[in-house]
């Protein structure tokens, strides 16, 4: 039976969408090919009329993951009121939700290590999507010199995918819920940092300088 292109497009995405989700919850070992084939109505033959390779799958798996976060990251931002866009982000990716659902949360935390040990072109996908990422985080410091807001988004993003990775692996009580207050707490820092601090008034100024000239 021949089939569409459309089709095939969209058995390749919903192919990539479960391979995805499969990654972030157990891991490159737990991706079985025949078993993916299966799900998307397909005899395992008919993996590579999608895939070069299982390495193929893993890397597109891996951007999907990455992109979903990077595009709920943008969607949060957006819905946000002014000057709550970044604690938007964070406090939906620290959440309770976010920890007890990693087939659908963000792949960092699930898949970091994972990555830096897997093949060149795996990794390069990795990084590419961390890329855009950090852009998503470093535009929320846009009082700050673009260096700077790199530099906040890259200490945001390692502050909440630390704190993610404890958190899940303290389980889902009090602790791992303690975890995640720090976690937030820790990553909102740097927004405090980065608004601009009121001058002070003048007469307190002039005042201090006669309190200290004895004038």
């Amino acid at each position: 039976m021949r089939y569409s292109k459309d089709h095939k497009a969209e058995t390749h995405e919903r192919i990539v969408k479960n391979a995805s989700m499969r990654l972030r919850e157990g891991g490159a070992a737990s991706l079985g090919v025949a078993e993916l084939m299966k799900e998307a109505g397909l005899t395992h033959g008919g993996f590579y009329a999608h895939f070069a390779s299982r390495d193929a799958l893993i890397s597109e798996a891996f951007a999907h993951a990455m992109q979903q976060t990077t595009g709920r990251w943008r969607r949060r931002a957006e819905q946000a009121p002014g000057g709550k866009r970044l604690a938007s982000i964070v406090n939906g990716y620290m959440s309770t939700e976010h920890r007890d659902d990693a087939g659908n949360g963000c792949a960092l935390p699930s898949l970091g290590v994972e990555a830096s040990r897997a093949n060149p072109k795996i990794r390069k996908a990795f990084v590419n999507k961390l890329e855009e990422m950090i852009e998503v985080i470093a535009e929320q410091f846009s009082d700050l010199p673009p260096k700077a807001a790199r530099r906040e988004a890259i200490a945001v993003i390692s502050t909440m995918m630390g704190a993610m990775i404890l958190a899940r692996t303290a389980g889902a009580g009090e602790f791992s819920d303690e975890i995640l207050s720090a976690g937030r707490h820790a990553a909102l820092r740097g927004e405090d940092a980065a608004k601009p601090r009121a001058s002070k008034p003048k007469v307190q100024a002039k005042a201090k300088t006669e309190a200290k000239t004895g004038a």
